[in-house]
């Protein structure tokens, strides 16, 4: 554990902002050997590669070049990040059939040109793509995961952060279900330096109100929309988010993280893809731990996932073919 393969490869599918700002932000971390940029615009690929290519002699040794699905061989893990950009004041449901065409286009050749390798899907509406690319791929279900709420969970952290004045680095907090408008906060686990939230606000004296409870989890829900409004995209914090779980798998850390898996049993929760606290590693998903919640924070995440079920059966995702299965003979 903690140890860097020397033969680590991460295929990114997709060069726009999010992808290309991943693989730089990947490129210059120094936890792999090699970055393949694979992107349908082979020429973008190549000009993305390049120009990050170029930034490796400030940092440390890594090959980054770009490539076709097929080599995504060897690759510890594929990154999806390929799709259609959140347009401003659309939601995440209404991506999702744009996105799940070209999810059909991807994954499936992925796995075939890696069957032993991991699938991290951060393509938007990310829980219920997660799913799709779960049947699509075939792959067990430990093997194919989103980046869920890791990003909500950092935004999280930096605003009570801010709120309270604590390095972010000692503030433990979760967002948990929907990467979207029903995600929620489990202010039941939160903590600062090792203190309950409410315990610690006694301790110092600080605001603790449901107001200023409600406030925080409106700008983490808000966040994305907020960023969409002035600048067009979200890219810079989404590929430092993707860089931390890389980590997690490459180095096999065995870090919890809130990637969004698929769901079998917890809380009373089935066949949904969302976000709970995982611990990941090299062999992807080794474990989601079901936290203890308040009784109206379980009923929140049930809420949250039938977001998330509401849009897969609105897409039929239960119906696409899981390549594993025995075909009738015609």
């Amino acid at each position: 554990m903690h140890e860097m393969q020397e033969t680590s490869r991460v295929a990114v599918v997709g060069a726009g902002r999010v992808g290309s700002t991943f693989a730089y932000t990947l490129a210059t971390s120094g936890l792999v050997r090699e970055v393949v940029v694979i992107d349908a615009d082979h020429e973008r690929a190549e000009g993305e590669a390049m120009d990050i290519a170029q930034a490796v002699p400030f940092s440390v040794p890594v090959h980054v070049r770009a490539g076709g699905l097929a080599d995504a061989a060897g690759a510890a893990v594929t990154v999806i990040a390929a799709g259609a950009a959140q347009r401003e004041g659309e939601t995440r449901p209404a991506l999702l059939q744009r996105n799940l065409e070209i999810l059909r286009g991807i994954v499936p050749e992925v796995v075939r040109a890696n069957p032993d390798g991991l699938l991290l899907v951060a393509t938007n509406p990310v829980d219920a793509l997660t799913f799709a690319a779960l049947r699509l791929s075939g792959l067990p279900p430990a093997r194919v995961f989103g980046s869920g709420t890791v990003l909500d969970t950092a935004r999280l952290r930096s605003e009570l952060s801010t709120h309270y004045g604590v390095d972010p680095r000692n503030v433990h907090a979760y967002v948990l279900g929907e990467h979207g408008d029903s995600e929620l906060v489990a202010w039941s686990t939160a903590s600062l330096a090792n203190v309950p939230l409410h315990a610690y606000c006694d301790l110092t004296g600080m605001s603790c109100t449901e107001a200023d409870m409600d406030a925080i989890a409106a700008r983490v829900r808000n966040a994305a929309y907020e960023i969409i409004r002035r600048k067009g995209a979200t890219n810079f914090a989404i590929a430092a988010a993707l860089t931390r779980i890389v980590g997690a798998v490459v180095r096999d850390e065995a870090s919890v993280l809130t990637v969004s898996t698929l769901i079998e049993g917890h809380y009373g929760i089935d066949r949904v893809c969302l976000s709970l606290p995982a611990i990941v590693g090299r062999a992807g998903v080794r474990r989601v731990l079901a936290v203890p919640l308040s009784v109206p924070e379980s009923e929140r995440l049930r809420a949250s996932a039938g977001a998330v079920r509401a849009a897969i059966d609105s897409a039929a995702l239960d119906a696409i073919q899981d390549p594993r299965a025995p075909r009738a003979q015609d």
